[in-house]
């Protein structure tokens, strides 16, 4: 088989995935509507897709805080009923990423800059440093951030949802 064959079939399925990923989108958008309708929340929802995911954003009502908790509890769950609610609808287990009021662009960047100034607090000190416990996107954050850094590295410990980042300095 020629590979331009084999190209133009893998173009197929990336927009096959795309496809479906802009549906998954779709569907949890209508299933957060009906949720905001509910609680009389006004808010703009924006859907797109990025690195293999569908990405729901939803901004600019006065009562979207509310809908993200403390430290992300409230979003982190309302994400995973979304995702169930996308599952259902669609019969594929959704990698869904929700994003409330900007929260989520925020706290990426506040972990970013602890990353960064946490590795090279470990690259000056030698010593490493055990950050508090984290949800899994918060780790995933850290990680590509002391990963930036030569010199250190970064690995989660623990059980969730105790579960930390410890950077330590490389041999």
């Amino acid at each position: 088989m020629p590979k331009s064959d084999g190209a133009a079939e893998g173009g197929r399925g990336a927009v096959v995935a795309e496809d479906q990923l802009v549906r998954e989108g779709d569907i949890a958008g209508d299933y957060l509507e009906r949720l905001l309708d509910v609680l009389d929340y006004d808010g703009d929802i924006d859907l797109d897709v990025e690195a293999g995911r569908a990405i729901v954003s939803i901004d600019g009502g006065e009562d979207l805080e509310k809908l993200v908790g403390d430290r992300g509890s409230v979003l982190e769950a309302l994400q995973e009923l979304t995702r169930l609610a996308v599952q259902q609808a669609s019969g594929n287990r959704s990698r869904l990423m929700l994003d409330i009021a900007g929260w989520r662009q925020s706290r990426r960047d506040e972990l970013t800059e602890l990353g960064i100034r946490t590795g090279r607090e470990v690259l000056d000190g030698g010593k490493p440093v055990r950050l508090r416990p984290m949800t899994p996107f918060e780790r995933k954050v850290v990680h590509d951030a002391v990963a930036r850094i030569k010199g250190v590295s970064s690995e989660s410990e623990g059980e969730e949802p105790r579960r930390q980042v410890v950077v330590f300095r490389n041999p």
